[in-house]
């Protein structure tokens, strides 16, 4: 039987409700060779924000003991909008989580498309859309001045950039701004949108994919049990070249606790599988 691709991972956000070694013991039992961290407060706690300096160490020799590796590190810092107002706090927020990236061979760090719970009136959408821009792109100096790249994830349902459209808007009013974009299936789809659709627009600036299934409204779905076409938006990103990972985010109602690790290892291998079965452009 065929392992788990290595391009497939697992976001700690999985495993939210277990302390971070028992949620990494998990995820590697379970055949997977990377994580995407949780800095998510009151989400996923794994990696607490603000991190104080002195809990960087630990929490890095925890996750190098696990032998995973770490594809980012997902984090809410704050509300953007309010931070671009007033930029040392990005700052100095970003600064314990990048030297944990740096730790931990972390490529990029993760950070949200607008404060939780704001779906601004559309008259206030285009200057809070290029607040958020404002922000993202002083974190991204912030960021890759010390190597690590800078992603944003887009469209988030729970967020300003709820949708496809408000998705666009802030990718254009990033500009040339060094910040990827990080495709959640389950934001895509509870939000009315189409994945594949959203991958076109994205482009190149598509760095990394959350995976999730979704219901229109409901984005806590185990795989499979909604309305996600995960082959359609495997076949079509492999097909352009796509070179990027894919990390289960498994935040999901219906299945237990005590079942989380093994609903991960099925998801895995089902992705895996669409990953085998997809195809692969000739020449880049």
């Amino acid at each position: 039987m065929a392992g788990l691709d290595p391009r497939v991972g697992c976001s700690t956000i999985t495993l939210r409700g277990l302390p971070l070694d028992r949620a990494l013991r998990h995820i590697s039992e379970a055949g997977f060779g990377e994580v995407d961290l949780g800095a998510l407060p009151g989400v996923c706690d794994h990696v607490p924000v603000p991190l104080p300096e002195d809990h960087v160490e630990p929490l890095a020799e925890t996750v190098r003991a696990s032998g995973l590796r770490v594809r980012t590190v997902n984090a809410d810092i704050g509300p953007p909008a309010e931070l671009a107002a007033e930029p040392a706090p990005i700052e100095e927020r970003l600064r314990p989580l990048v030297r944990l990236a740096l730790l931990v061979g972390a490529p990029a760090l993760t950070l949200p498309c607008g404060a939780h719970g704001t779906h601004t009136p559309a008259h206030e959408e285009g200057p809070a859309i290029q607040a958020v821009a404002q922000a993202l792109s002083f974190a991204a100096r912030t960021v890759t001045a010390e190597g690590p790249a800078l992603y944003v994830e887009a469209p988030h349902l729970f967020r300003l950039c709820h949708d496809l459209p408000r998705a666009r808007q802030l990718a254009e009013a990033l500009g040339s701004a060094p910040v990827g974009l990080v495709l959640d299936t389950s934001h895509v789809v509870a939000a009315g949108g189409d994945c594949v659709e959203a991958a076109r627009a994205f482009g190149e600036r598509l760095t990394h994919v959350h995976l999730r299934d979704a219901v229109p409204g409901d984005i806590h779905r185990s795989i499979g049990r909604g309305d996600v076409d995960f082959a359609a938006l495997i076949h079509h990103l492999e097909a352009a070249g796509y070179d990027g990972h894919y990390s289960l985010e498994l935040e999901t109602h219906d299945v237990p606790d005590d079942r989380r690790p093994a609903e991960a290892a099925r998801a895995g291998a089902a992705i895996s599988g669409l990953l085998r079965a997809a195809p692969r452009p000739t020449t880049r």
